[in-house]
């Protein structure tokens, strides 16, 4: 008698609180009947334009001019110096060694994150209203999470922040560029990622790149591909498909689609250094109690997100140590799941604590351990 070959389970699909159906295993990805290029929209433009919309549909990408207001990016700026323990007027400080508890610390340190994620700045702008706007044309739909994510500040590679330091792989994840999802797939996953400049960016400190060529003629470009090309690195000729890096000033909100390869070009000047939030917004899986409680208890408790394994909290002073919890209005609640976005305001679990009476969490439990030794998978 044989016995079936056991099969791997597949992992649960949500279905989002959204009336457009998107569902997700996770919070990351999603499954829709149209992607997000084809999409025609049932509801009005807020922020982007129709020529934005357009330009989004086609590269893959789109600029929010001020998305925050260029004092919101330098308080933000300011403080991940602070966070960081680093001197803007000193380049030296900038290399000084800090305590490494695994080989991903140090890529991390390399690529320049800084391990904060729930400082009421950073939620100020996860707050905005031209933010979230921004992401309601992109999705067509209003019921929305937003990313718990953290900040990079990336100075001259060079020194201990060398990219040399880090092994170089043949497949895979690249830092130079590479796309977010699977793209081998035949119903491809829609993902949505972005970030906020909390300075200017110049060609010599790198920052973020992409290939909007590449992302306009993907089908295309697939149908001369080998069949066991690499899911996540493409490779192509840059003087057919060039990369691009735009041009981002403080408080500007880059957009992009999943599906646009993209990457983080090394800094090359002299004493520029890049910073960034990283932000993004997708549609809000209610139904995942799991999930959702666990973004409620990150932030009122200051813990190290778990969406994604290199989020790992910083090796010296924890942020539960430093802060306490932030404040937010009722967006800032239905974004995190606090409270349901088919609820009256402060109907949610622990309504009250959007108000200035959070609780104190600075004596919080610091969720410092490394979530694994895989190279880094963010994004820009």
């Amino acid at each position: 008698m044989t016995t079936p070959t056991s099969r791997r389970a597949l992992p649960r699909l949500h279905r989002a609180a959204t009336e457009r159906p998107y569902f997700s295993a996770d919070g990351e990805s999603y499954l829709a009947g149209t992607t997000l290029r084809e999409l025609t929209k049932s509801r009005p433009l807020r922020v982007l334009s129709e020529a934005d919309f357009a330009h989004w549909q086609t590269f893959g990408h789109v600029i929010v001019k001020q998305a925050v207001t260029p004092e919101a990016a330098r308080r933000l700026l300011d403080f991940t110096w602070e966070f960081q323990g680093l001197d803007p007027e000193r380049p030296d400080s900038w290399y000084e060694d800090r305590p490494w508890r695994s080989e991903l610390d140090r890529q991390l340190h390399v690529y320049g994150f800084v391990e904060a994620y729930h400082h009421q700045l950073l939620w100020d702008n996860r707050q905005a209203r031209r933010v979230y706007d921004a992401f309601v044309d992109v999705w067509d739909c209003e019921e929305l999470w937003v990313t718990q994510d953290r900040l990079n500040l990336n100075p001259p590679n060079v020194g201990n922040r060398d990219r040399a330091l880090i092994e170089p792989t043949d497949r895979g994840f690249d830092i130079d560029l590479h796309w977010d999802i699977d793209t081998t797939l035949g119903v491809p996953p829609q993902r949505v990622q972005g970030i906020i400049a909390l300075n200017e960016t110049t060609p010599e400190a790198g920052g973020f790149q992409c290939d909007p060529e590449l992302f306009r003629r993907f089908e295309e470009w697939k149908l001369s591909q080998p069949a066991d090309r690499d899911p996540l690195r493409p490779d192509v000729d840059r003087a057919e498909y060039p990369v691009v890096r735009p041009h981002l000033e403080p408080g500007d909100l880059l957009i992009w689609n999943g599906l646009l390869a993209h990457g983080v070009a090394r800094n090359t000047s002299r004493d520029q250094v890049r910073a960034v939030q990283y932000l993004s917004m997708m549609p809000a899986l209610e139904e995942h109690e799991r999930l959702r409680r666990s973004r409620v208890e990150a932030w009122r408790h200051l813990r190290t997100p778990r969406w994604n394994r290199t989020l790992v909290g910083d090796p010296v002073l924890h942020e539960s140590k430093r802060y306490p919890t932030a404040v937010l209005d009722p967006l800032g609640s239905r974004l995190l799941g606090l409270t349901s976005w088919h609820e009256e305001d402060g109907a949610g679990d622990g309504a009250g604590e959007t108000a200035a009476g959070a609780p104190d969490a600075a004596s919080g439990t610091a969720a410092t351990d490394p979530r694994g030794e895989s190279t880094c998978a963010e994004s820009a």
